[in-house]
């Protein structure tokens, strides 16, 4: 590294980096995320080729599957031309690839056997990704807080009765699947109660933050399968921190015991909380596929349920490519989270 002079306010010279060197040196949390970004890219072209070799390995001619009883060797032919099939799997997978990176998820191949003039499994994409991101993201908001007050409460608790009445409620809950879960909340609150509809039905190109009611038991069934995992992780965290010297020094030092909870043990607890809470939103959009099915949400679970059904190769890759994005993205920003609340981390860095 180049250096410069410098005087020193003591009428010495120093040597300082040069000013091109300086302009070079980027921040610590820039290079991480750049690093982890490249990470993800990688992870996900490796995502891409698993997800073609497996949907290209299932037997059968999509085709001929697509257009049932109307499928003569004519159609056939013609289908597979329009679809790219009468090509190599390597031509394919490269085709595939550079159409995502223009943004063309490609064909639906039962749109195309239909004559629809909505073949584009962008667009069908897209809107059925608006509003799984909306459920999520209603579901992601209400979680956060839920498992830090659920969690707090276990953890300044920890050994009593209110500790095992929430850990164990959470634990039997969390451990059914989301069918039982969402079968229960429809029995109750629809069957018994009649307070809510039993199906998120939204017209077709309707938008979901219309039909509140609607959301109401999809989502419930997301936070209780959600909320056990993160509350016990934050319960975990806290329950450890509590223990350590500097709690206690705070403590003998007079200060409130709400002070301490939340300006030293919970902030301190946060780091393993933070990558927990990502595990759930990650285990939430596994998740959401059956809980749209169960409710018949216009979601991409819904989505990649009915493409399977029919066969369309090239809306169930695309749905599960961008899945893939999704878990690779929630990694990421989790994993930044966790080295900006943690200075050692940060530290570590430089």
């Amino acid at each position: 590294m180049s250096l410069g002079v410098a005087e020193h306010p003591d009428g010495g010279l120093q040597p300082v980096p040069a000013a091109s060197n300086v302009r070079r040196q980027s921040h610590p949390l820039v290079r991480f995320l750049v690093t982890r970004i490249v990470g993800g890219v990688g992870t996900l072209l490796v995502a891409s080729v698993l997800i073609f070799l497996a949907t290209n390995a299932l037997p059968g001619n999509v085709a001929e599957i697509v257009l049932g009883k109307y499928a003569t060797p004519a159609r056939i032919n013609s289908l597979d031309r329009e679809l790219g099939l009468d090509a190599s799997l390597a031509s394919r997978y490269g085709s595939w690839l550079s159409g995502i990176a223009h943004g063309d998820l490609g064909k639906s191949a039962v749109a195309v056997a239909e004559d629809s003039p909505k073949k584009s499994v962008t667009g069908a994409i897209g809107t059925a990704l608006r509003n799984s991101l909306f459920l999520g993201g209603i579901t992601a908001v209400l979680l956060l807080p839920l498992s830090l007050l659920w969690g707090t409460i276990a953890g300044t608790r920890a050994g009593r009765p209110v500790d095992y009445g929430l850990s164990y409620s959470s634990l039997i809950v969390g451990s059914l699947p989301e069918f039982v879960l969402g079968t229960f909340l429809v029995a109750v609150l629809f069957t018994l109660l009649k307070l809510l509809p039993p199906l998120a039905l939204i017209p077709p190109g309707g938008k979901p933050w219309t039909r509140p009611s609607a959301l109401v038991l999809p989502v419930l069934t997301l936070l209780g399968v959600s909320l056990a995992f993160s509350a016990r992780q934050v319960r975990a965290g806290l329950v450890n921190v509590l223990r350590e010297d500097y709690v206690t020094m705070a403590r003998l030092d007079g200060l409130p015991e709400r002070r301490v909870i939340l300006r030293y043990a919970l902030r301190n607890a946060l780091a393993p909380s933070v990558q927990a809470f990502g595990q759930t939103l990650q285990y939430l959009f596994g998740g959401i596929i059956v809980v749209e099915a169960l409710f018949a949400y216009p979601g991409i679970g819904n989505l990649l349920v009915q493409a399977t059904n029919n066969r369309d190769v090239t809306e169930v890759q695309a749905i599960a490519l961008v899945l893939a994005a999704i878990y690779i993205a929630i990694n990421i920003v989790s994993d930044l989270i966790v080295v900006a609340i943690v200075p050692k981390l940060r530290t570590g860095m430089s």
